[in-house]
């Protein structure tokens, strides 16, 4: 999980990769996705549809019009189908002076019915190439993770989804997890080693994203 706080992650910056990458064996092991206890565990959680006059609905809708009104650079999102407020297409610019730099990468971001008890998900429909990101596209990182204690131990509560928290600064931090990578518990074990030890066929690989990235867009 990338292991910030949300005020680090909501600051209207990019961090660049470290210029000195440290060369080390493997990660410690990967994350399973069954690691990754998404809300849809629980049997009494929707997503990507709900009753159109629900909290949950008015909420998102007011999240929708910020985020078309007042959305980060880089950042922009709509609706998958106009007559579903709770399932959304979202693209992230990839951070200047990264090896993400000018890409355009599509996800689908949805909501589950009890928001913003629960967090929402998001998985990149681009291909992607990233420590945290798994191969089917979802995003490992803390703050989609429900609220409550990490039973396997790799984040405090305080990092975890809260109610609190808002469309804007999910997106933010991944497209800041973009810039810069948590090898510590990765989603995908061989980008997480390139990253580490080839840093150069790593950019390569990366390179390859974008430019698809771009033919799509």
């Amino acid at each position: 999980m990338l292991r910030k706080v949300i005020s680090d992650l909501i600051r209207p910056f990019f961090y660049p990769l470290s210029g000195s990458i440290l060369v080390m064996s493997r990660p410690k092991r990967q994350r399973e996705p069954e690691e990754d206890i998404l809300a849809t565990d629980d049997p009494n959680v929707t997503y990507g549809k709900g009753l159109p006059n629900s909290y949950a609905a008015t909420l998102i809708k007011k999240e929708l019009k910020h985020m078309q009104k007042e959305a980060p650079i880089g950042i922009s999102c709509g609706l998958e189908d106009d007559n579903n407020l709770f399932v959304w297409n979202v693209t992230i610019t990839g951070p200047p002076d990264t090896p993400y730099s000018e890409g355009f990468f599509q996800a689908i971001m949805d909501f589950p019915d009890n928001f913003p008890n629960y967090p929402p998900r998001l998985r990149f429909t681009s291909e992607m190439w990233h420590p945290n990101i798994y191969h089917d596209g979802r995003v490992c990182i803390s703050i989609l993770h429900p609220p409550g204690e990490d039973k396997w131990g790799y984040e405090s509560a305080a990092e975890r989804w809260r109610p609190i928290n808002n469309v804007e600064s999910v997106l933010i931090s991944i497209q800041s997890m973009l810039a810069e990578p948590n090898d510590e518990s990765p989603a995908n074990i061989d980008a997480a080693v390139m990253w580490r030890n080839d840093p150069k066929e790593f950019k390569k690989r990366v390179s390859r994203t974008v430019r698809l990235s771009q033919e799509a867009f």
